[in-house]
């Protein structure tokens, strides 16, 4: 696995998250169980909540049906937002508004003005080899900072860039954006 340009499966539990119980409704239109989630995030287990996400995806985009274990682009407009918008709720919520796809949108459209360069700098996904400023990498030891206080701001999930920087602008574009109707505590 540590090939395949996946961060690693596992990470040291950050006993610094704040102390939020797990939310009791965690709606899916696809019947995904957020649970697992919301337990890597309230516990600190920050390497296992990325992948989780990166999983998800895969499964709630319909990749997974198509036997792929990657989500391509266009495969975003099958993401409903409802899944989206939980998983976002709980990156938002244990991470006290630090990370996620909504703390990333903001940082690349304001911050670094849709420049995608800019924004690696900004969340920390890029680094110095001496002079030269490349990409941090996921294989082998990863380079990516699963720590709530130490990674910067928007850091967390990641998405791969290995095949272009589509997928990540589509996610940031997603509908679910449009408003605010994502941070809304469901009801039972």
């Amino acid at each position: 696995m540590a090939d395949s340009g996946v961060p690693p499966t596992e990470a040291k539990s950050d006993t610094n998250v704040p102390d939020t119980d797990i939310p009791s409704v965690l709606p899916s239109d696809c019947d995904m169980d957020y649970v697992p989630l919301a337990t890597m995030l309230a516990t600190g287990q920050l390497a296992e909540a990325d992948q989780f996400t990166r999983d998800a995806l895969i499964e709630i985009s319909g990749a997974k049906e198509k036997g792929r274990n990657f989500v391509y682009f266009t495969d975003v407009k099958n993401i409903p937002s409802t899944d989206l918008a939980t998983m976002e709720r709980l990156w938002n919520q244990f991470s006290g508004g630090k990370f996620g796809y909504s703390v990333q949108k903001r940082i690349y459209r304001v911050t670094a003005k849709n420049d995608f360069e800019m924004f690696c700098r900004k969340i920390g996904w890029s680094t110095m080899d001496g002079e030269v400023e490349r990409k941090k990498r996921w294989f082998g030891a990863s380079e990516f900072t699963y720590d709530v206080q130490k990674a910067p701001k928007g850091h967390l999930p990641l998405t791969s860039a290995l095949r272009g920087t589509s997928l990540l602008k589509e996610l940031l574009n997603h509908p679910v954006w449009d408003n605010d109707d994502w941070m809304k505590t469901p009801e039972k």
